[in-house]
């Protein structure tokens, strides 16, 4: 699989022909997923997902796009705050309207990425059901794997002690299991659905 800096250069070479803009907006991209309050929404995991892109890119309508929306889809994050979606949503159709990506597509991508707020979509969208899935990918994977991305989400809301994060955390894990299904898309609930129902019930009841 390739690197993030070279999947965003071979995507970006398509709509901007200036290296000097390509190198910008890569360095702003990097800036905002490796900063210190980032432990778990960073590069890594946006690597996981442009994997997962590039595995089931024939599976996709518009890849490109896709793509784009993985890469901004996280860009502005505070875990104190609410509007990151909406933040991360303005901020990417701004960049792209620098580039001149057409008007039809940015809303797309806006769309795309306000969706990975609440997790859900139209049934015909399947562009955003497999965004929603790879995001979601690491609750179904082994064990040891989950407890590292559960660490890591814990760390990014360090300001919390235990009595206010765990009653939050409950209620997150509790809203994963009782969906009907979490993975939206019949390739990605095929393989990672038990694992991840088994790794939310393993983490739940160590609040109990």
């Amino acid at each position: 699989m390739n690197t993030l800096q070279t999947t965003w250069h071979e995507l970006l070479s398509k709509y901007s022909a200036s290296e000097s803009q390509i190198k910008s907006l890569w360095n702003e991209i990097e800036a905002a997923y490796t900063h210190k309050s980032r432990h778990y929404h960073n590069l890594h995991h946006l690597q996981k997902m442009s994997d997962f892109a590039q595995k089931y890119q024939v599976e996709l309508i518009d890849p490109d796009t896709l793509l784009f929306t993985i890469f901004y889809h996280d860009i502005v994050y505070k875990s104190t705050r609410k509007d990151n979606e909406a933040k991360s949503a303005v901020l990417g159709a701004k960049r792209l309207t620098e580039i001149g990506y057409p008007t039809e597509k940015i809303e797309q991508c806006k769309k795309q990425i306000l969706a990975t707020q609440t997790h859900t979509t139209s049934e015909e969208d399947t562009d955003t059901q497999f965004l929603l899935d790879f995001d979601l990918a690491i609750l179904g994977m082994p064990f040891p794997e989950y407890e590292v991305y559960t660490k890591n989400v814990r760390k990014e809301y360090s300001m919390y002690p235990d009595f206010l994060y765990q009653p939050g955390r409950k209620k997150v894990l509790q809203h994963f299991l009782e969906m009907e299904i979490i993975f939206k898309t019949a390739v990605m609930r095929e393989q990672l659905e038990e694992q991840a129902r088994k790794n939310l019930s393993k983490e739940l009841a160590t609040y109990s």
